[in-house]
């Protein structure tokens, strides 16, 4: 794997690629990260990140490939993926879907071991009514992931 970093208003992040496929992000750099995307898919996660932090993307199309994982944590990043941008679920409600209204914790550890944060947006699953809580890159992150993307959800429902 290549890892990729970019400057972003949570910090440096990184993304790693296999030349085709995304297959891991992370919060800070990455020893062996590069500052420049060196192959076409890395080039379109950069730019879809970045378009991404600067409000303008609001669903990103750079394909991902997430080769762990147990059948349960594979089936909650699904759902992770068709929670509309600027939207929330709880991880109550994430277990529900599943068909396990009982599986609320055992989400939180998927969510935790997201190997593609931000992409496979991890962000989105919050506590019960509601409140912030856990997130592998600091709940500052995490709110702040929020109120950029409540940000673009407002700025695109009133123009």
């Amino acid at each position: 794997m290549r890892w990729t970093v970019i400057d972003s208003p949570i910090g440096e992040f990184s993304v790693a690629t296999d030349g085709e496929t995304v297959r891991g992000t992370h919060f800070g750099r990455v020893a062996s990260a590069t500052d420049q995307p060196d192959d076409v898919v890395s080039r379109q996660a950069v730019a879809e990140l970045r378009a991404y932090f600067a409000g303008q993307l609001t669903d990103f199309t750079v394909p991902v490939s997430i080769p762990r994982g147990s059948e349960f944590e594979r089936a909650v990043w699904q759902v992770m993926t068709e929670i509309p941008h600027g939207e929330t679920l709880t991880y109550g409600e994430v277990a529900r879907r599943l068909g396990d209204p009982g599986a609320a914790r055992a989400v939180g550890v998927a969510c935790n071991r997201n190997p593609v944060p931000v992409i496979v947006p991890c962000h989105r699953i919050v506590g019960a009514g509601g409140k912030l809580v856990g997130f592998g890159g600091g709940l500052d992150r995490k709110v702040h992931l929020l109120e950029l993307e409540a940000r673009v959800a407002l700025q695109r429902a009133w123009s």
